[in-house]
């Protein structure tokens, strides 16, 4: 794949079946023994799905675009919906609000170098805060973390929808969970992380940035008592002049987000690849 793809190049961990990368590699790779490769394509219709003709690509007037633009440059329009530049003349500029990859088949390379049964080494992590899109895809470039899944918790109705929580009468907020080494990663820097990605919404209670409601809270749900001791320390070195507002409770019960919005960050072409630097924008 393109060095601009959306995949890690080199060696990578998941927990099959857990979610992150596509479903088909979870599947190519079950095949697989240590130290065996295989190469598969993938269908567009089983990587990101097809291109929208209603979404892409569309020619403008250069004079209706602002000056500068680029291709590759990422615009959005007075709807809310994002695109991408795709190429610009003197005369026009074209646009397309489909996904990077979509309408995209997949060629993978794949060498399976170590299995680990029932992934006994990882650990589990829930946090929150605010759209669980931006928050999701900063815990995947993190080293150390393996699987991350964005759902609901901390609220009373049982099988709650998107829909339903974001009217904020079930008492969840949105959240991500995440799996991770603990060799390579600590639950501390973790936890950093979190704070890191709120700044100064830390300070504010039931908002991050411009989302406001109980459903964006933003919180970190301990498993152990180990990790509640961790995070009230480090929640302790953030307290400034005012209040820190995040909640630290104990996980409860944890329902996966719909499929649409797992990942959804990547799957619109921002990168999840480890350490990467790139702005996160939580519009897609």
């Amino acid at each position: 794949l393109a060095e601009s793809q959306v995949f890690d190049q080199g060696e990578v961990s998941l927990v099959v079946g857990a979610g992150g990368y596509l479903p088909c590699l979870h599947s190519a790779v079950t095949e697989l023994e240590p130290g065996a490769s295989k190469t598969f394509t993938v269908k567009s219709e089983d990587a990101y799905g097809p291109s929208d003709p209603n979404m892409g690509p569309v020619d403008i007037p250069a004079e209706q675009g602002p000056p500068g633009l680029t291709v590759g440059d990422v615009v959005r329009l007075s709807n809310g919906a994002t695109c991408r530049v795709t190429q610009v003349t003197p005369e026009t500029i074209t646009i397309d609000a489909n996904g990077p990859m979509a309408g995209k088949a997949l060629e993978m390379d794949v060498t399976v170098l170590e299995l680990e049964p029932k992934a006994a080494s990882l650990q589990t992590a829930d946090f929150a805060g605010g759209c669980f899109w931006g928050i999701e895809l900063a815990f995947q470039r993190e080293p150390g973390v393996v699987v991350t899944k964005v759902g609901y918790t901390q609220g009373d109705k049982l099988d709650p929808t998107y829909n339903e929580v974001c009217s904020g009468t079930t008492g969840h907020t949105e959240g991500v969970q995440v799996m991770f080494d603990p060799k390579v990663v600590s639950y501390e820097r973790l936890c950093e992380l979190l704070f890191d990605r709120l700044g100064d919404s830390m300070y504010l209670l039931n908002q991050v940035g411009n989302d406001r409601g109980t459903q964006y809270r933003h919180g970190i749900y301990y498993h152990d008592e180990v990790q509640r001791a961790v995070a009230e320390e480090t929640l302790s070195r953030q307290a400034r002049f005012t209040e820190v507002k995040t909640e630290i409770k104990p996980a409860s019960k944890w329902y996966d987000g719909e499929d649409y919005h797992q990942q959804y960050l990547q799957k619109g072409g921002q990168s999840a690849k480890k350490e990467a630097g790139e702005t996160i924008r939580c519009y897609g």
